[in-house]
């Protein structure tokens, strides 16, 4: 009889599940993360950086609305009191006519002098004083010849515009052949070419009227874009910033216009502003005579102009309402008739200022 087999807790069978067992335990052990509260502080103060940024970037938005409303408040300051005043001339002048109604007619001649010369002043200031309430609301004043404000239908109310001012070697005459003799003279004599210098102030008078809570860019184009300030390429300006709005309009006064006009090149660079505005204004006096790069022809015939227009548009951000102010040019007939097509396309408007504005 075989003899029976002793039994044992710690048989090899026994062993072998405890040592699978303790392998799997262990493996286990090795696959869990350890450093999940590492991660977790980790993301935790990029995140915390994040919001601190962010926080930084209200605090300094909230120091640039105060600054804005400041200045807000000022002006309308200013234009209360002195709506106050004119309130008070205009008293003072219903005062004097009923005086010198009443006067008798073989009362003192003398007397009734004084009074109408007395009338004719306060006529004079409260003139002065309706100016000033007018100018309260401009973004700067603007020194023009009379009060030419008749520039009905062109939009001036956007939060963004931006101004796209043409400087290519057209814009130093309206003719051909003076535009050929400028360009050969000084700098100095270009820039003071009447056609450019009602450009530039054009460009003035256009930003004392935009609203001062708004935004602003102004860039300037010829075979190539770039913004007045060229530091401020792709950056909006604020209109309420009298610092940076008299940097810009100092940078456009040294400007040569020369070269030739690539509207595609100054349409594809609106696309660098973020956010795109809301309006843009463009100043120019024809045709582009340039497409991406300059031509090898010396000349360019009117046809080839309309296609390099027809082509910019591919170019140009939609939505956007384009205001074209036209400086007319010899020899190019087809430039009034395209520029209102864009200007209709894109809900705009088209004008074309008469030589003595503004």
């Amino acid at each position: 009889m075989a003899a029976k087999r002793k039994f044992s807790t710690f048989s090899l069978s026994f062993l072998d599940i405890m040592s699978c067992g303790f392998g799997a335990v262990i493996l286990v052990f090795l696959i869990i993360k350890h450093d999940v509260n590492s991660q977790n502080e980790l993301q935790q103060s990029e995140l915390q950086a994040e919001v601190n940024l962010l926080e930084e970037e209200v605090a300094q938005g909230k120091d640039h609305l105060v600054k804005i409303k400041n200045s807000l408040a000022k002006v309308s300051e200013n234009v209360v009191e002195t709506s106050g005043l004119a309130k008070m001339v205009n008293d003072e002048i219903d005062a004097i006519k009923n005086k010198i109604v009443m006067l008798d007619v073989e009362a003192d001649e003398q007397q009734r002098i004084n009074m109408e010369n007395e009338l004719q002043s306060l006529l004079v200031e409260k003139k002065k004083l309706e100016q000033e309430i007018a100018k309260g609301n401009n973004a700067r004043r603007f020194a023009g010849q009379g009060d030419r404000q008749y520039l009905t239908g062109l939009k001036l109310s956007g939060s963004r515009t931006l101004i796209l001012l043409d400087v290519s070697a057209s814009m130093l005459d309206n003719k051909i052949v003076n535009i050929i003799r400028r360009r050969n003279m000084s700098d100095d004599i270009k820039r003071q070419s009447a056609k450019w210098q009602r450009a530039v102030r054009a460009v003035e008078w256009l930003v004392a009227k935009f609203p001062l809570e708004s935004q602003f860019q102004l860039y300037t184009f010829n075979s190539r874009t770039q913004a007045s300030v060229t530091e401020t390429t792709g950056q909006w300006l604020s209109i309420s910033d009298q610092k940076q709005l008299n940097n810009s309009l100092s940078a456009l006064r040294g400007v040569v216009p020369q070269g030739g006009t690539s509207l595609v090149n100054a349409f594809q660079s609106i696309t660098s502003l973020n956010p795109l505005p809301d309006n843009i204004i463009l100043i120019t006096d024809g045709l582009p005579t340039q497409g991406i790069k300059k031509g090898n022809k010396s000349t360019i015939s009117g046809k080839d102009r309309e296609m390099l227009f027809k082509s910019s548009l591919e170019r140009l951000p939609q939505g956007i309402p384009v205001n074209v102010l036209l400086w007319p040019m010899e020899g190019d007939p087809m430039a009034a008739s395209a520029f209102w097509k864009l200007a209709l396309l894109t809900a705009g408007s088209f004008m074309s200022p008469s030589k003595d504005w503004p």
